[in-house]
Protein backbone atom coordinates (compact mmCIF):
# COMPACT_ATOMS: atom_id res chain seq x y z
CA UNK A 1 0.00 0.00 0.00
CA UNK A 2 1.46 3.06 -0.85
CA UNK A 3 -0.84 6.06 0.23
CA UNK A 4 1.08 9.24 0.96
CA UNK A 5 -2.03 10.48 2.95
CA UNK A 6 -1.90 6.87 5.80
CA UNK A 7 -0.15 8.95 8.61
CA UNK A 8 1.01 6.45 11.32
CA UNK A 9 -1.39 8.77 13.52
CA UNK A 10 -4.45 7.80 11.14
CA UNK A 11 -3.27 3.95 11.29
CA UNK A 12 -2.81 3.75 15.04
CA UNK A 13 -5.86 5.53 15.45
CA UNK A 14 -7.96 3.25 13.36
CA UNK A 15 -6.20 0.15 14.33
CA UNK A 16 -7.24 0.64 17.80
CA UNK A 17 -10.51 -0.39 16.46
CA UNK A 18 -9.76 -2.81 13.79
CA UNK A 19 -7.05 -4.93 15.61
CA UNK A 20 -7.90 -8.27 17.53
CA UNK A 21 -5.44 -10.29 19.76
CA UNK A 22 -2.97 -10.33 17.38
CA UNK A 23 0.10 -10.65 19.42
CA UNK A 24 -0.93 -9.71 22.67
CA UNK A 25 -4.19 -10.76 24.71
CA UNK A 26 -5.67 -7.26 24.39
CA UNK A 27 -8.77 -5.78 22.92
CA UNK A 28 -7.24 -3.92 20.58
CA UNK A 29 -4.01 -2.24 20.10
CA UNK A 30 -3.18 1.04 21.93
CA UNK A 31 -1.42 4.49 20.08
CA UNK A 32 1.21 5.98 22.63
CA UNK A 33 1.99 9.31 21.67
CA UNK A 34 4.67 11.73 22.47
CA UNK A 35 4.08 14.36 25.40
CA UNK A 36 3.06 17.52 23.90
CA UNK A 37 3.24 20.82 25.51
CA UNK A 38 -1.02 20.83 26.28
CA UNK A 39 -2.88 24.00 26.32
CA UNK A 40 -3.45 23.90 29.74
CA UNK A 41 -2.12 24.10 33.60
CA UNK A 42 -3.48 21.63 35.48
CA UNK A 43 -4.91 18.15 35.70
CA UNK A 44 -8.81 17.10 34.90
CA UNK A 45 -11.10 13.95 33.99
CA UNK A 46 -14.09 13.40 32.72
CA UNK A 47 -15.57 9.85 33.24
CA UNK A 48 -18.85 8.51 31.42
CA UNK A 49 -20.66 5.71 32.78
CA UNK A 50 -23.04 4.45 30.47
CA UNK A 51 -26.03 2.52 31.38
CA UNK A 52 -26.22 0.46 28.32
CA UNK A 53 -30.01 -0.83 27.27
CA UNK A 54 -32.18 2.11 28.17
CA UNK A 55 -31.78 3.24 32.07
CA UNK A 56 -35.50 3.54 33.78
CA UNK A 57 -35.32 7.22 35.19
CA UNK A 58 -38.56 6.99 37.61
CA UNK A 59 -37.21 3.94 39.42
CA UNK A 60 -33.81 5.88 39.52
CA UNK A 61 -35.06 9.27 41.40
CA UNK A 62 -39.06 9.82 42.20
CA UNK A 63 -40.92 12.96 42.71
CA UNK A 64 -42.40 12.96 45.99
CA UNK A 65 -45.34 15.13 45.17
CA UNK A 66 -48.54 14.67 45.29
CA UNK A 67 -49.39 14.61 42.04
CA UNK A 68 -46.88 13.51 39.97
CA UNK A 69 -46.17 10.11 43.22
CA UNK A 70 -49.95 9.74 42.79
CA UNK A 71 -49.60 8.69 38.87
CA UNK A 72 -46.08 7.05 39.38
CA UNK A 73 -47.74 4.89 41.93
CA UNK A 74 -50.84 4.29 39.88
CA UNK A 75 -49.56 3.41 37.04
CA UNK A 76 -46.21 1.32 38.43
CA UNK A 77 -48.09 -0.75 41.47
CA UNK A 78 -50.19 -3.29 39.83
CA UNK A 79 -46.95 -4.21 37.82
CA UNK A 80 -45.20 -4.38 41.02
CA UNK A 81 -42.38 -1.73 39.58
CA UNK A 82 -43.64 1.42 42.07
CA UNK A 83 -40.68 2.06 44.91
CA UNK A 84 -42.44 2.77 48.49
CA UNK A 85 -41.58 2.84 52.02
CA UNK A 86 -38.08 0.98 52.43
CA UNK A 87 -37.87 1.23 48.22
CA UNK A 88 -36.72 4.68 48.57
CA UNK A 89 -34.09 6.84 50.55
CA UNK A 90 -35.69 9.75 52.99
CA UNK A 91 -36.91 12.26 51.22
CA UNK A 92 -34.83 15.18 50.09
CA UNK A 93 -36.24 18.66 48.63
CA UNK A 94 -33.93 20.87 46.29
CA UNK A 95 -34.93 24.02 44.55
CA UNK A 96 -34.91 23.03 40.98
CA UNK A 97 -32.33 25.16 38.57
CA UNK A 98 -31.27 25.50 35.04
CA UNK A 99 -34.21 27.78 34.20
CA UNK A 100 -36.65 25.53 36.10
CA UNK A 101 -39.90 27.36 36.60
CA UNK A 102 -40.64 25.42 40.23
CA UNK A 103 -39.21 26.94 42.96
CA UNK A 104 -39.27 23.24 45.07
CA UNK A 105 -39.39 19.64 44.19
CA UNK A 106 -38.99 17.19 47.05
CA UNK A 107 -37.76 13.36 45.32
CA UNK A 108 -36.06 10.56 47.08
CA UNK A 109 -33.31 8.13 45.58
CA UNK A 110 -34.52 4.62 44.93
CA UNK A 111 -33.05 2.93 48.31
CA UNK A 112 -30.50 1.07 46.19
CA UNK A 113 -28.89 4.24 45.65
CA UNK A 114 -28.00 4.59 49.40
CA UNK A 115 -24.11 5.60 48.84
CA UNK A 116 -25.19 7.85 45.82
CA UNK A 117 -27.74 9.27 48.31
CA UNK A 118 -24.44 9.84 50.81
CA UNK A 119 -22.55 11.91 48.10
CA UNK A 120 -25.53 13.89 47.01
CA UNK A 121 -25.93 14.76 50.89
CA UNK A 122 -22.35 15.98 50.81
CA UNK A 123 -22.86 18.24 47.85
CA UNK A 124 -21.38 16.18 44.99
CA UNK A 125 -24.18 15.23 42.93
CA UNK A 126 -25.95 16.73 40.49
CA UNK A 127 -29.71 14.99 39.22
CA UNK A 128 -30.24 16.39 35.52
CA UNK A 129 -33.73 15.46 35.06
CA UNK A 130 -35.90 14.60 31.67
CA UNK A 131 -32.50 14.56 29.69
CA UNK A 132 -31.72 13.17 26.56
CA UNK A 133 -31.12 13.26 23.24
CA UNK A 134 -32.22 16.43 21.30
CA UNK A 135 -31.34 18.42 18.11
CA UNK A 136 -32.82 21.84 19.83
CA UNK A 137 -35.08 22.38 22.37
CA UNK A 138 -39.09 20.23 21.90
CA UNK A 139 -41.99 21.04 22.60
CA UNK A 140 -44.85 18.88 21.82
CA UNK A 141 -47.03 20.43 18.84
CA UNK A 142 -42.89 20.71 17.62
CA UNK A 143 -42.63 16.74 17.68
CA UNK A 144 -46.17 16.08 16.60
CA UNK A 145 -45.08 18.35 13.25
CA UNK A 146 -42.22 16.21 12.60
CA UNK A 147 -38.76 16.98 11.56
CA UNK A 148 -37.37 18.28 14.80
CA UNK A 149 -36.84 15.46 16.60
CA UNK A 150 -33.68 13.22 16.60
CA UNK A 151 -33.91 10.43 14.07
CA UNK A 152 -33.78 6.58 14.75
CA UNK A 153 -35.52 7.36 18.06
CA UNK A 154 -35.77 4.75 20.44
CA UNK A 155 -33.74 2.52 18.26
CA UNK A 156 -30.52 1.09 20.88
CA UNK A 157 -27.73 1.63 18.78
CA UNK A 158 -28.73 4.67 17.04
CA UNK A 159 -29.52 6.67 19.99
CA UNK A 160 -26.46 5.02 21.88
CA UNK A 161 -24.43 6.58 18.80
CA UNK A 162 -26.31 9.86 19.45
CA UNK A 163 -25.61 10.23 23.17
CA UNK A 164 -21.73 9.34 23.08
CA UNK A 165 -21.55 11.55 19.54
CA UNK A 166 -23.45 14.49 21.13
CA UNK A 167 -24.68 15.19 17.28
CA UNK A 168 -26.66 13.58 14.90
CA UNK A 169 -26.43 9.76 13.32
CA UNK A 170 -23.51 9.68 11.15
CA UNK A 171 -20.94 11.13 13.18
CA UNK A 172 -17.93 9.21 13.74
CA UNK A 173 -16.43 10.67 16.88
CA UNK A 174 -17.47 11.57 20.41
CA UNK A 175 -17.74 14.83 22.19
CA UNK A 176 -15.42 13.67 24.89
CA UNK A 177 -12.57 13.17 22.32
CA UNK A 178 -13.52 16.53 20.39
CA UNK A 179 -13.07 18.18 23.69
CA UNK A 180 -9.39 16.98 23.72
CA UNK A 181 -9.07 17.56 20.07
CA UNK A 182 -10.24 21.17 21.23
CA UNK A 183 -7.58 21.20 23.47
CA UNK A 184 -4.62 19.94 21.33
CA UNK A 185 -3.76 17.59 24.26
CA UNK A 186 -1.97 14.71 22.90
CA UNK A 187 -0.09 12.65 25.92
CA UNK A 188 -0.76 8.56 25.74
CA UNK A 189 -3.56 7.43 26.92
CA UNK A 190 -5.91 10.36 27.18
CA UNK A 191 -8.93 8.92 25.53
CA UNK A 192 -9.71 5.10 26.85
CA UNK A 193 -12.57 3.00 27.02
CA UNK A 194 -12.32 0.68 29.62
CA UNK A 195 -13.77 -3.13 28.73
CA UNK A 196 -16.11 -2.12 26.11
CA UNK A 197 -15.40 0.23 22.96
CA UNK A 198 -17.04 3.57 23.70
CA UNK A 199 -17.93 6.46 20.57
CA UNK A 200 -17.66 9.09 23.47
CA UNK A 201 -13.79 9.27 23.49
CA UNK A 202 -12.73 9.16 19.84
CA UNK A 203 -11.78 11.71 18.60
CA UNK A 204 -10.70 12.95 15.11
CA UNK A 205 -6.37 13.79 15.69
CA UNK A 206 -7.00 12.25 19.41
CA UNK A 207 -7.65 8.66 18.85
CA UNK A 208 -9.34 6.15 21.12
CA UNK A 209 -7.74 3.67 23.06
CA UNK A 210 -9.27 0.29 24.52
CA UNK A 211 -7.96 -1.46 27.14
CA UNK A 212 -9.18 -4.88 29.33
CA UNK A 213 -11.44 -3.74 32.28
CA UNK A 214 -8.79 -6.05 34.37
CA UNK A 215 -6.44 -3.08 33.35
CA UNK A 216 -3.62 -5.62 32.28
CA UNK A 217 -2.12 -6.70 29.27
CA UNK A 218 0.02 -9.71 28.31
CA UNK A 219 2.29 -10.67 25.56
CA UNK A 220 1.59 -14.20 24.31
CA UNK A 221 4.29 -16.55 24.54
CA UNK A 222 6.71 -14.08 26.59
CA UNK A 223 5.49 -15.25 29.79
CA UNK A 224 7.51 -18.78 30.85
CA UNK A 225 10.00 -19.99 32.88
CA UNK A 226 12.73 -19.19 33.22
CA UNK A 227 12.35 -15.44 32.47
CA UNK A 228 15.79 -15.05 31.16
CA UNK A 229 14.74 -16.78 28.38
CA UNK A 230 11.77 -15.06 27.94
CA UNK A 231 13.39 -11.49 28.03
CA UNK A 232 16.10 -12.64 25.40
CA UNK A 233 12.80 -13.44 23.25
CA UNK A 234 11.56 -10.24 24.10
CA UNK A 235 14.66 -8.49 23.04
CA UNK A 236 14.79 -10.21 19.87
CA UNK A 237 11.27 -9.12 19.08
CA UNK A 238 11.58 -5.60 19.62
CA UNK A 239 14.80 -5.93 17.59
CA UNK A 240 12.71 -7.15 14.32
CA UNK A 241 10.22 -4.46 15.26
CA UNK A 242 12.27 -1.35 14.97
CA UNK A 243 13.68 -2.67 11.65
CA UNK A 244 12.58 -1.01 8.32
CA UNK A 245 10.62 -3.36 6.40
CA UNK A 246 10.62 -1.10 3.45
CA UNK A 247 7.29 -1.59 3.09
CA UNK A 248 4.94 1.97 5.07
CA UNK A 249 1.89 -0.64 5.89
CA UNK A 250 4.27 -3.41 7.42
CA UNK A 251 6.11 -0.76 9.42
CA UNK A 252 2.99 0.87 10.88
CA UNK A 253 1.88 -2.50 11.71
CA UNK A 254 4.74 -3.39 13.58
CA UNK A 255 4.90 0.07 15.26
CA UNK A 256 1.77 -0.91 16.70
CA UNK A 257 2.90 -3.92 18.25
CA UNK A 258 5.71 -2.22 19.68
CA UNK A 259 3.44 -0.02 21.01
CA UNK A 260 1.33 -2.45 22.55
CA UNK A 261 4.42 -3.69 24.33
CA UNK A 262 5.22 -0.67 25.65
CA UNK A 263 1.75 -0.20 26.64
CA UNK A 264 1.57 -3.87 28.31
CA UNK A 265 4.68 -1.94 31.04
CA UNK A 266 2.54 1.21 31.60
CA UNK A 267 -0.69 -0.34 32.50
CA UNK A 268 1.39 -2.94 34.66
CA UNK A 269 3.07 0.25 36.57
CA UNK A 270 -0.86 1.54 36.74
CA UNK A 271 -1.90 -1.03 38.50
CA UNK A 272 0.06 -0.76 41.00
CA UNK A 273 -1.08 1.64 42.11
CA UNK A 274 -2.56 1.92 45.94
CA UNK A 275 -6.41 3.35 46.03
CA UNK A 276 -7.59 4.18 49.59
CA UNK A 277 -11.08 2.24 48.43
CA UNK A 278 -12.39 -1.56 48.20
CA UNK A 279 -13.89 -2.07 44.93
CA UNK A 280 -16.90 -3.99 44.23
CA UNK A 281 -16.33 -7.60 42.26
CA UNK A 282 -18.38 -6.81 39.09
CA UNK A 283 -17.59 -6.09 35.76
CA UNK A 284 -18.43 -2.45 36.36
CA UNK A 285 -16.25 -2.49 39.42
CA UNK A 286 -13.34 -3.51 37.89
CA UNK A 287 -13.48 -0.87 34.90
CA UNK A 288 -13.74 1.71 37.53
CA UNK A 289 -10.83 0.57 39.46
CA UNK A 290 -8.73 0.49 36.18
CA UNK A 291 -10.08 3.97 35.58
CA UNK A 292 -8.74 5.05 38.93
CA UNK A 293 -5.52 3.72 38.62
CA UNK A 294 -5.07 4.96 35.20
CA UNK A 295 -6.38 8.42 36.41
CA UNK A 296 -4.36 8.12 39.65
CA UNK A 297 -0.91 7.44 37.52
CA UNK A 298 -1.61 10.17 34.63
CA UNK A 299 -2.08 12.80 37.34
CA UNK A 300 0.99 12.64 38.84
CA UNK A 301 2.62 13.40 35.17
CA UNK A 302 1.46 17.10 35.89
CA UNK A 303 -0.84 19.01 33.68
CA UNK A 304 -3.19 17.52 31.17
CA UNK A 305 -6.83 16.33 30.14
CA UNK A 306 -8.06 12.91 29.86
CA UNK A 307 -11.00 11.17 29.07
CA UNK A 308 -12.93 7.78 29.97
CA UNK A 309 -15.81 5.91 28.78
CA UNK A 310 -17.17 2.67 31.01
CA UNK A 311 -20.53 0.79 31.07
CA UNK A 312 -22.76 -1.15 32.40
CA UNK A 313 -25.57 -3.07 30.85
CA UNK A 314 -28.57 -4.94 30.88
CA UNK A 315 -31.17 -2.14 31.35
CA UNK A 316 -33.26 -2.89 28.07
CA UNK A 317 -35.79 -4.68 30.98
CA UNK A 318 -39.10 -5.26 29.03
CA UNK A 319 -39.64 -7.57 31.87
CA UNK A 320 -38.72 -8.71 35.11
CA UNK A 321 -37.75 -5.16 35.85
CA UNK A 322 -38.39 -5.17 39.54
CA UNK A 323 -35.31 -6.96 40.92
CA UNK A 324 -33.26 -6.49 37.26
CA UNK A 325 -33.47 -2.72 37.83
CA UNK A 326 -32.68 -2.65 41.67
CA UNK A 327 -29.59 -5.39 41.02
CA UNK A 328 -28.40 -3.25 38.74
CA UNK A 329 -28.71 0.26 40.81
CA UNK A 330 -26.50 -1.63 43.55
CA UNK A 331 -23.93 -2.23 41.16
CA UNK A 332 -23.62 1.37 40.06
CA UNK A 333 -24.05 2.82 42.97
CA UNK A 334 -21.74 0.62 44.82
CA UNK A 335 -19.04 1.39 41.68
CA UNK A 336 -19.59 4.76 42.18
CA UNK A 337 -19.08 5.22 45.91
CA UNK A 338 -16.01 2.68 45.32
CA UNK A 339 -14.38 4.66 42.58
CA UNK A 340 -15.51 8.69 44.04
CA UNK A 341 -14.04 7.47 47.58
CA UNK A 342 -10.99 6.16 45.57
CA UNK A 343 -10.60 9.83 43.31
CA UNK A 344 -10.92 11.36 47.17
CA UNK A 345 -8.70 9.33 48.91
CA UNK A 346 -5.99 10.68 45.78
CA UNK A 347 -6.75 14.44 46.43
CA UNK A 348 -8.34 15.00 43.07
CA UNK A 349 -11.62 15.35 43.94
CA UNK A 350 -12.08 18.14 42.57
CA UNK A 351 -9.97 17.20 39.84
CA UNK A 352 -12.67 14.42 38.09
CA UNK A 353 -16.08 14.53 37.41
CA UNK A 354 -18.09 10.99 36.74
CA UNK A 355 -21.35 11.27 34.78
CA UNK A 356 -23.98 8.82 33.61
CA UNK A 357 -25.62 8.79 30.46
CA UNK A 358 -28.05 5.65 28.42
CA UNK A 359 -29.40 5.97 25.37
CA UNK A 360 -32.78 6.83 26.35
CA UNK A 361 -35.20 6.19 29.63
CA UNK A 362 -38.62 4.05 29.54
CA UNK A 363 -42.14 4.16 29.54
CA UNK A 364 -43.76 4.90 32.39
CA UNK A 365 -46.81 2.83 32.00
CA UNK A 366 -45.30 -0.53 32.37
CA UNK A 367 -45.99 -2.98 29.51
CA UNK A 368 -46.65 -6.01 32.19
CA UNK A 369 -43.61 -6.64 34.36
CA UNK A 370 -41.05 -4.33 32.44
CA UNK A 371 -41.42 -0.87 30.68
CA UNK A 372 -40.74 -0.31 26.91
CA UNK A 373 -38.27 2.11 24.92
CA UNK A 374 -39.03 5.87 26.61
CA UNK A 375 -36.58 8.86 25.94
CA UNK A 376 -35.96 11.96 28.57
CA UNK A 377 -34.33 10.27 31.23
CA UNK A 378 -31.93 11.04 34.43
CA UNK A 379 -28.40 11.35 34.58
CA UNK A 380 -25.92 11.87 37.48
CA UNK A 381 -22.82 14.27 37.54
CA UNK A 382 -20.58 13.44 40.20
CA UNK A 383 -17.54 14.59 41.76
CA UNK A 384 -15.89 17.68 44.03
CA UNK A 385 -16.42 20.27 41.44
CA UNK A 386 -19.72 19.46 40.55
CA UNK A 387 -22.58 21.77 42.46
CA UNK A 388 -25.44 19.12 43.73
CA UNK A 389 -28.77 20.03 43.57
CA UNK A 390 -31.46 18.66 40.99
CA UNK A 391 -31.30 20.58 37.24
CA UNK A 392 -34.09 20.66 34.76
CA UNK A 393 -37.55 19.93 35.81
CA UNK A 394 -39.25 16.01 36.21
CA UNK A 395 -41.63 15.81 33.66
CA UNK A 396 -45.63 16.37 33.91
CA UNK A 397 -46.78 12.64 34.88
CA UNK A 398 -49.64 12.39 33.30
CA UNK A 399 -50.31 10.06 30.39
CA UNK A 400 -50.81 12.21 27.07
CA UNK A 401 -49.83 15.26 28.52
CA UNK A 402 -47.25 17.64 27.74
CA UNK A 403 -44.26 15.75 28.10
CA UNK A 404 -45.82 12.78 26.83
CA UNK A 405 -44.80 11.81 23.15
CA UNK A 406 -46.75 8.38 22.91
CA UNK A 407 -49.72 8.52 25.50
CA UNK A 408 -47.34 5.80 27.47
CA UNK A 409 -45.11 8.40 29.73
CA UNK A 410 -42.44 8.51 27.24
CA UNK A 411 -41.32 11.89 27.76
CA UNK A 412 -40.04 14.68 25.60
CA UNK A 413 -36.44 15.70 27.18
CA UNK A 414 -36.63 19.35 28.05
CA UNK A 415 -32.33 19.11 28.69
CA UNK A 416 -30.23 17.52 26.15
CA UNK A 417 -26.57 16.04 26.28
CA UNK A 418 -25.22 19.15 24.44
CA UNK A 419 -26.04 20.87 27.60
CA UNK A 420 -24.45 18.50 29.69
CA UNK A 421 -21.49 18.22 27.76
CA UNK A 422 -21.00 21.58 27.02
CA UNK A 423 -21.63 22.58 30.89
CA UNK A 424 -18.28 19.93 31.55
CA UNK A 425 -16.53 21.38 28.59
CA UNK A 426 -16.62 25.00 30.22
CA UNK A 427 -15.32 23.21 33.32
CA UNK A 428 -12.54 21.04 31.19
CA UNK A 429 -10.84 24.55 29.78
CA UNK A 430 -12.33 24.52 26.74
CA UNK A 431 -13.49 27.59 24.94
CA UNK A 432 -17.66 28.41 25.12
CA UNK A 433 -16.86 29.05 21.05
CA UNK A 434 -14.86 26.10 20.09
CA UNK A 435 -17.81 24.16 22.28
CA UNK A 436 -20.30 25.86 19.61
CA UNK A 437 -17.86 25.12 16.41
CA UNK A 438 -16.31 22.31 17.13
CA UNK A 439 -17.40 20.27 19.62
CA UNK A 440 -21.05 20.21 19.50
CA UNK A 441 -21.49 22.34 15.95
CA UNK A 442 -24.55 23.69 14.98
CA UNK A 443 -26.40 22.06 17.74
CA UNK A 444 -25.55 23.38 20.59
CA UNK A 445 -26.46 26.89 19.24
CA UNK A 446 -29.73 25.72 19.03
CA UNK A 447 -30.16 25.93 22.98
CA UNK A 448 -30.46 28.75 25.14
CA UNK A 449 -29.27 27.63 28.29
CA UNK A 450 -25.74 25.98 27.60
CA UNK A 451 -24.49 25.93 30.66
CA UNK A 452 -26.72 23.97 32.86
CA UNK A 453 -24.60 25.85 35.91
CA UNK A 454 -23.74 22.50 38.16
CA UNK A 455 -20.07 22.66 37.21
CA UNK A 456 -17.99 24.89 39.77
Amino acid sequence: MNDPTLSRRRFLGHSTHAAGAAALSSMGLLGLTSPAQAAVSDYKAIVCLFLSGGNDGANMVVPLDATRYGQYSRLRSAAGLALTGSGLMPARSSPLRAASSVADQPFAFNAALAPIDRWYGQGKVAVLLNIGNLRRPLTKAAYLAGGQAPGELFSHPDQENQANAGLGAGSATGWGGRLMDTLGVARALDAVAVGTAGRFVQGASVPANLVPESGGLSLNGFSFWPQAEADVRLAALKKVLAADTGHRLANAANKSLADGIGLAATLKSSSAVSLAATFPSTSLGAQLKTTAQLIAAHARLGAGRQVYYVSLGGFDTHGGQAWQHADLMKQLSAGVDAFQTAITGAGLDRNVTLFTASEFGRTLSPNDSGTDHGWGSIALAVGGAVQGGLYGEFPDFTLGGPDDASGRGVWIPRLGYQQLGATLGRWFGVNPSALSTQVFPAELEQFPLRDLGFMG
